[in-house]
């Protein structure tokens, strides 16, 4: 809100665009499509949790925003950074934001990294081609990799990827990724290949570098306890859609969409060694074998008529009302804010109860 005149009354102003706005992206290749009409904004410093299936589309959506997807492909949609479309930026420029302003932590760094260069070398590659003194770059490298929990770092930056265990490589390629203090880091599934104990000092160590950095973050993942640990909000995909969204708590306490209950319930409890989860009923839909109506409906217990004629789009979740499905609580329930869910389901409200 601007500062108005004595006297005035204050005038609003329209609020600071996201710094990441994605809007009815749509990704496919021959006959098939493989994303279809995907939708998402991230703000400066908010981490953004995509989850879904193997195979919904997470890791397409992040490539696609950074522009790495094959020539073969054909893309529509928009995709804005602070305000400027992407897709019709020249690719030089395109290029100039990779690792600058816009970096990315790949799933396996084993086979992101080069074999044949020295890890130093690597995670410093982004400085020296912004023209960095090469005795700057050296003292910056060691700096990012004592920072993300590498030991030794002055003699480590000279070992190669094969001397390496696999969370030191996650690590170097969180350190190359950070490096240029990026506004925005696509993480895709970054700790999926690490044992229990390296992940979660890894998410600590991700989490500690953000925070001093400021950074936002896309978050990609199937593991819903690793989202709830790093996530403010929460986007659910399936078959390459959007099913859902909203803060991170409230959607994974209280669904909103079928699916996303499904994804909950199938996760076993922590609380006992005896807990099992419920796994989802079918197989995920394929971009070849999509239904019509709705993509979840072949694998919804809730599914009716209207599910197989008529796609629901993604809306904001009518919340219940005094007088309603149910009453009211006593005291306010955060969960329960309007406008902050969306689910793309006809009985959106009927689920959240």
């Amino acid at each position: 809100m601007t500062v108005a005149p004595a006297g005035s009354e204050p005038v609003a102003t329209d609020p600071a665009p996201a710094l990441l706005a994605v809007e009815d992206l749509t990704v496919g290749i021959g006959e098939l499509t493989l994303l279809d009409g995907v939708g998402l904004t991230i703000g400066a410093g908010e981490t953004l949790g995509l989850i879904g299936e193997t195979g919904s589309g997470k890791s397409l959506t992040a490539r696609a925003i950074l522009g790495l997807l094959p020539a073969a492909m054909r893309v529509s949609g928009s995709i804005r950074w602070r305000g400027q479309e992407l897709r019709t930026l020249p690719a030089a420029a395109r290029r100039r934001l990779r690792g600058t302003e816009i970096s990315m932590i790949f799933q396996d760094p084993m086979s992101s990294l080069n074999p044949t260069v020295r890890i130093g070398r690597q995670v410093g590659e982004v400085l020296r081609r912004r023209g960095t003194p090469a005795a700057e770059v050296r003292r910056r490298v060691v700096e990012m990799l004592d920072r993300v929990g590498i030991p030794d770092p002055a003699q480590r930056a000279r070992a190669y990827p094969h001397e390496f265990s696999g969370g030191m490589r996650q690590r170097a390629m969180i350190a190359m990724a950070m490096i240029a203090d990026p506004a925005l880091v696509l993480a895709d599934e970054p700790t999926t290949a690490l044992d229990v104990t390296v992940q979660a000092r890894v998410l600590e160590m991700l989490r500690e570098v953000r925070a001093e950095q400021g950074s936002a973050m896309l978050f990609v993942s199937h593991d819903l306890r690793v989202i709830s640990h790093v996530a403010d909000r929460v986007t659910v995909m399936y078959a390459g859609s959007i099913m859902e969204q909203g803060p991170t708590v409230q959607v994974l306490r209280r669904p909103a969409h079928p699916y996303t209950k499904a994804l909950v319930a199938s996760v076993p409890a922590v609380r006992t060694r005896t807990a099992i989860g419920d796994p989802l009923p079918g197989a995920p839909a394929t971009p070849a074998e999509r239904p019509t109506g709705c993509p979840f409906r072949t694998r919804c217990a809730l599914a009716h008529d209207r599910c197989v004629t008529e796609r629901p789009v993604l809306r904001p979740v009518s919340l219940p009302r005094p007088g309603f499905s149910r009453p009211e609580p006593a005291r306010p329930r955060p969960e329960l804010v309007e406008g902050q869910r969306m689910a793309a389901c006809h009985i959106a409200e009927e689920v959240l109860g």
